[in-house]
């Protein structure tokens, strides 16, 4: 299986609802380093996985809808913990769709697994791997 890697950065506010949470209750910021790692069984004729340069775009594009937004105020987050895995599946959910529309390239046909990891630390991230569907 090959695999091709492209990263970025983003920085949210957000709270979340239980005791369990403890003190994140409460409003706070957290920076996340994000990594999305797509698979495929092969490489195309020019021996690519995808193009990193949409990879990169498309994984921007993902990522915008997050950057320095208080994710408590987003309609589409309404009623949810935002929380580290949660936002992981929520990137490879839009990442999916773009290698469905074609905004990879033609190579994106050929992906079949896409992992999304977001780092919160050096010592703590959480990651959702699956199927491009």
């Amino acid at each position: 299986m090959f695999s091709l890697t492209v990263c970025d950065h983003i920085m949210v506010a957000h709270s979340f609802r239980g005791a369990e949470f403890g003190p994140a209750q409460r409003l706070h910021g957290a920076t996340f380093a994000v990594e999305a790692e797509f698979r495929a069984p092969q490489l195309d004729h020019l021996n690519l996985l995808v193009d990193i340069g949409l990879a990169k775009t498309e994984l921007r594009r993902a990522l915008d809808g997050l950057d320095y937004r208080n994710l408590d105020e987003e309609g589409q987050f309404a009623g949810q913990n935002t929380t580290t895995e949660y936002l992981c599946r929520h990137i490879h959910t839009l990442l999916c769709a773009a290698l469905r529309e074609g905004r990879l390239g033609p190579q994106g046909s050929q992906v079949t697994g896409l992992k999304v990891l977001l780092r919160e630390s050096p010592n703590a991230w959480a990651a959702y791997e699956g199927a491009v569907a």
